[in-house]
Parts: C-alpha cells; structure tokens; sequence
C-alpha cells in the first residue's frame, strides 16, 4: 500500500506517518470557472491545472473536515500554476450533480470530501477518465487508475486520545460525542478511543454516543453536540472527545465552559480552528487530510498521480496551552504507544 508522509504535525505524531448546484468561487484571489466545455489536460510545466472541491454535507469552513481538505487544495495551488473552487453539498442526492459540474467544465482535478461520497466519485471517475479523483476517506476495494482513496487509520489517533483522556481524568468518567455510526471512520474513532481508555483503566466509565439523525444532520447539529456533552458532564465526565463535524464542535465548546474539563478535538488541529473551545482543548485526535491531499495534487501536476488506495497519517496534535500540564512521563509514553500502533505491537481491535 502507498502512503502520504504528512509534515511534523507535533512531536506525538511519530506514526510514520460537509442550497448547492452552484460553483462557489474560492477565495484567496482564485480565478472564476473555465467556460462550459473547456478543458485542460493534466498539467504540464507551466500549464493551468484547475482543481474543484466537492464538501460532503455542511461547509467548506466547518473548521474540522471539508475544511481540512480545502485548505490542502490552497496549499497545492500556492506551489503551481492552478485555479480552485468548491461546491458546498447542501444534501446526499446533489454528489454526483456537484461532482459533474467539475468533470463537464473540464477540470483536471476534483476532490470529494467524505466517505458517503465515495460511490458517487467511483460513477464519475469511470465516467471521466481524463479527469482524476481523489475521495478523502473512500476506501477503494478496486484499483481505478485516476481515482485515489485517501484514508486513514483513524482507530489509531483515537486509541491515542482514549489514553490521553484515561489518564486527565479525575472522576474516572469520561465521554464520547460522535457523528454517525454509518460511517466507518467515525466507528474507528470511538472504537479507538474507548479501546485505549481501556487499556489504561479496565474499570473507566465512558460515555459515547452517536448522533441519532441522517448522514445529513449528523455533521450539522452543533445543539445536539453541545446538549449530549452537557449530559455526560452532568454524569461526572471531565474529559470529553468529539468527532463529528460541527456537531462535535459544539460539544467541544459545550464543554470549555465548564471551568477544569478537558476536550479532545478530531480530525485537524482544532486549536488553530475552534477558539471557543481553547479552555479545555487539550488536544486533537488528527489524520493528515490536509498535506494527503496537497501532495496527491502536486502527484498530478508532476505526473507521478496512482489510483488505488493511499494512506496518510494519524495522530495527536500539540498540547498547546496544556503542555505543562501534560507529564512528561505520559509523553513518552504517548509517543511509545504510537510507535507500536505504527508496527503492529499495540492493537486497537478495530477491525478484528
């Protein structure tokens, strides 16, 4: 299996490691769409490379995710010869409409944000040949040369997060705000993260739950986030993990008004993303959607693009504010723990 070498996310990091049917012009000086029926072959050296975004449901800023994923498409058009957009999916029915108006405007590149996008994408990239693909957490079960399946092992950041949260809690309570449990990288998440609880404590008491709505509330439901990490406080939590979009956004800020809690963030540095939760934000359970997709692109430009599946790499991010509050003898033993997920030596069960 091929896989992306992020950059030094922190020292933790020692894996070697969401209206649409309207082209939202991106921001940061990016020039408008091609006219209908141009197109641009993959570039080549001082040639236009043009890359389209299509979010899964929710916003290109939802400071967790889609963004995550748009912020790797700036990245790659600041180093090349490139123009972007995006396409904000309002509902599941629009991902192949959104993907399309990409694919028929000639663009070179689209990327597709999420694993309920991942059919939608295969239907395109068999469509499109021309045009090449890569689909953010889309596990590919078959090689298409121009689509690649940017994944993660997602159950290993969470297992990291679940021994962090073992190891700040007082009450020996801690808790788990999820998006849906019909997405596997979400399941990996929480299965990780109690699978690590765990292993620190056998008797730990966790608290998890799913968002109970469709994919398309799951990720957009800030209130509930909030309301269900109020609850589990309620029941003696102190350390409370979230990894669901906008919904876990609100439990992470539900949860830094309560003064001597702790939070864990997913999916990117949500220090740098989500201000409001700076109190208790201790850290991040992280994969490496930003730089995975920044390089794929840069693959494409260069020549060297492979279909197939790509992994890239998985995490805790820095302590921040809390690094003096962290021990230096669970840094070690963080980074021991990291070590051994990266060689098999420490399981976490998912999947097994």
């Amino acid at each position: 299996m091929r896989r992306i070498v992020a950059p030094l996310l922190s020292v933790l990091i020692v894996l070697s490691m969401l209206l649409s049917g309207c082209v939202v012009p991106a921001e940061d000086g990016a020039t408008t769409p091609p006219a209908e029926g141009e197109t641009q072959p993959p570039a080549a050296e001082g040639e236009l490379l043009q890359i389209g975004l299509v979010t899964d449901v929710g916003r290109v800023n939802d400071r967790t995710f889609n963004q995550s994923a748009w912020e790797g498409v700036e990245d790659a058009a600041a180093q090349i010869n490139a123009e972007t957009n995006y396409v904000e999916t309002r509902a599941a029915t629009d991902y192949l409409d959104n993907i399309r108006q990409f694919t028929e405007e000639g663009y070179d590149v689209v990327v597709t944000v999420g694993f309920a996008l991942g059919d939608a994408t295969i239907d395109m990239a068999r469509e499109y040949p021309d045009t090449m693909f890569i689909g953010v957490d889309q596990f590919q079960a078959e090689t298409i040369p121009n689509l690649a399946g940017l994944v993660f092992h997602e159950d290993h950041a969470g297992y990291l997060a679940g021994v962090l949260a073992a190891n700040l809690t007082e009450s020996g309570t801690i808790a788990g705000v999820f998006g849906t449990d019909l997405i596997p990288a979400v399941v990996a998440f929480r299965e990780g993260y109690e699978t690590g609880a765990r292993s620190v404590n056998p008797d730990v008491e966790i608290i998890s739950a799913y968002h109970p709505g469709e994919i398309a509330q799951a990720f957009t439901d800030p209130e509930w986030g909030a309301n269900t990490a109020a609850q589990a406080i309620a029941r003696n939590a102190d350390v409370v993990f979230a990894a669901g979009g906008q919904t876990g956004n609100g439990a992470l800020e539900e949860t830094a008004t309560h003064e001597g809690h702790y939070c864990i963030g997913v999916d990117t540095d949500q220090w740098e993303t989500l201000p409001g939760a700076h109190p208790c934000l201790v850290s991040s359970a992280i994969k490496s959607v930003r730089s995975g997709v920044t390089e794929l692109i840069l693959a494409v430009a260069d020549g060297t693009f492979e279909g197939g599946q790509v992994y890239g790499d998985a995490g805790l991010a820095p302590f921040h504010d809390f690094e003096d509050e962290i021990p230096e003898d669970l840094k070690a033993e963080l980074e021991q723990i990291a070590t051994g997920l990266q060689d098999g030596s420490v399981s976490t069960g998912y999947g097994e």
